[in-house]
Parts: C-alpha cells; sequence; structure tokens
C-alpha cells in the first residue's frame, strides 16, 4: 500500500492507459478521482476500484473546458481532503492527413484536447498540490519526441513535443513547492485510442522505410500493454523517484531508437 492517504487524479481514465493506472494506484492505497468525458466508461472504472477494495470519485468532464475541470478538481479535493498526484493521460489522435487538408477546425480540437487539456489539468490541480507538494505524471508519446514517422500527424506529434516541454518548464517552477513534474512518452501499446482517430490520404504523407521484422525489439514486434505504461507512473508518483523531476521516460520496448 505504497500510496496509502494519498489522492489522485487521473484524467481519461476510462479505458487504456489511463483505467490501466487508476486501478494501479488504488491497488496502492490511493483515494483516485477518475475523470473522463463519457460516464459509463468513468462508472465502470469506479465500479472495479470499489469491488477491489478501494475508493474511487467518478468525475465527468473534457479536459478542453476550464469551468468544467476546475469544478471536477475542486469537488476531488474537497471530498477527500487533498490532493497529491496527477496523472495528465487524456487525450486524442484526431485527424492524420496531410498538412494542406488538415483543417483548422481538426487541427484546433487535437490542440484542445491534448494541450489545452494538459494546461488546464495543471492549472486547476496546481494550486491544491501546492498545499503539501505532490507528483504531476503526463502521458507524452514517443511521437514528436523520439519519432516522427505517422503519416500526417502533424497536430498530434506538435502537442506530444509540447507537453515534454511543459513537463521540462513546470519542474523547475514547481520544485520549490515540492511538485515533482515527469512524463512517460509510450511506444505503440494495446489501447482502444485509435478509435479516435481518423486517416486521409496516407499515401500522399508517408516516406516508405523497411524496419527489422519484429520493430520492438523486447517483445519481438509486440506492442506493450496498458499496464507496462501503469507500473512506470507508479513509480514516477511513488517516493521511489523522489529525486526524479522534469524526465520524459520512454516506454517503447527500444521501438523508437529504431527509427
Amino acid at each position: 500500500m505504497e500510496l496509502k492517504s494519498q489522492v489522485a487524479l487521473v484524467t481519461g481514465a476510462g479505458s487504456g492507459i489511463g483505467k490501466a493506472t487508476a486501478l494501479k494506484l488504488a491497488g496502492e492505497g490511493a483515494r483516485v478521482g477518475v475523470l473522463g468525458r463519457t460516464k459509463s466508461e468513468i462508472d465502470r472504472t469506479s465500479g472495479e476500484i470499489g469491488k477491489a477494495g478501494g475508493e474511487a470519485l467518478a468525475l465527468e468532464a473534457d479536459v478542453s473546458d476550464a469551468s468544467g475541470m476546475r469544478a471536477a478538481i475542486d469537488r476531488l479535493a474537497e471530498t477527500f481532503g487533498r490532493l497529491d498526484i496527477v496523472v495528465a493521460n487524456a487525450g486524442i489522435n484526431g485527424v492524420w492527413a496531410p498538412i494542406d487538408d488538415l483543417t483548422p477546425e481538426e487541427f484546433d480540437r487535437t490542440i484542445a484536447v491534448n494541450l489545452r487539456g494538459t494546461y488546464l489539468t495543471f492549472h486547476a490541480a496546481v494550486p491544491h498540490l501546492k498545499k503539501q507538494g505532490g507528483s504531476i505524471v503526463v502521458v507524452s508519446s514517443i511521437n514528436g519526441n523520439r519519432t516522427f514517422n505517422t503519416p500526417g500527424a502533424t497536430a498530434y506529434v506538435a502537442t506530444k513535443a509540447a507537453q515534454v516541454a511543459i513537463v521540462q518548464q513546470l519542474a523547475l517552477e514547481l520544485g520549490r513547492h515540492r511538485i515533482r513534474v515527469n512524463a512517460v512518452c509510450p511506444g505503440a501499446i494495446e489501447t482502444n485510442i485509435d478509435e479516435n482517430t481518423t486517416v486521409r490520404k496516407e499515401k500522399d504523407t508517408a516516406v516508405p522505410v523497411r524496419f527489422p521484422k519484429g520493430d520492438i525489439p523486447i517483445t519481438g514486434g509486440r506492442a506493450g500493454t496498458s499496464e507496462d505504461v501503469a507500473d512506470v507512473i507508479l513509480f514516477l508518483v511513488s517516493d521511489r523517484s523522489r529525486h526524479v523531476t522534469g524526465t520524459p521516460v520512454f516506454v517503447d520496448g527500444g521501438q523508437g531508437l529504431l527509427r
């Protein structure tokens, strides 16, 4: 029970990495705010935590909405009396298309969820964390930081690179308040994020390359799991990483090193 008496917020906690992380933190004793846009999904995650003997609070909110995020995070802190851990995981792939085909509205939507959503999570949560210190982990990606080979993913890679820049900037700004800020950068992970992806004219932007057979070396090409990422997040929010801040951790089985 490494996180007993601590309170955590996980955004995008209805599925994938967010759900795995919420369950992992609850299993270590944290009381968890399970935040997401889809009520049925966050209720399911909260229910699983409860059945396992943990405590969870379902928080229905869109991370791109300022008033909704502030209300949800304030409610979490008021319900459990504090906030110690924040995992900014919510995100979409959005539309992947040639730059002259990608519409301003499509670009703005990806920026709104992935980047504005990250900012709003910090903006609303940091006042609570300043009271006693804590840890923030942002779920970024190898895309935009180690690899740039996803056809048409201009908006997506821009948000993922910016997230790491935010982490490094705020690690210094928030250090005096005993708040650590880190990022995880997953590679190929088995999640349902592809449901939030629209791909157009892929052949117009793809650059043909041939990778070695099994381009995730540590698994022989098999994608990682959400639990693989959740385990690293657990380390980063726990006292085991007490001297780690401003650091992106690549959870990709070596995938990004081949590209």
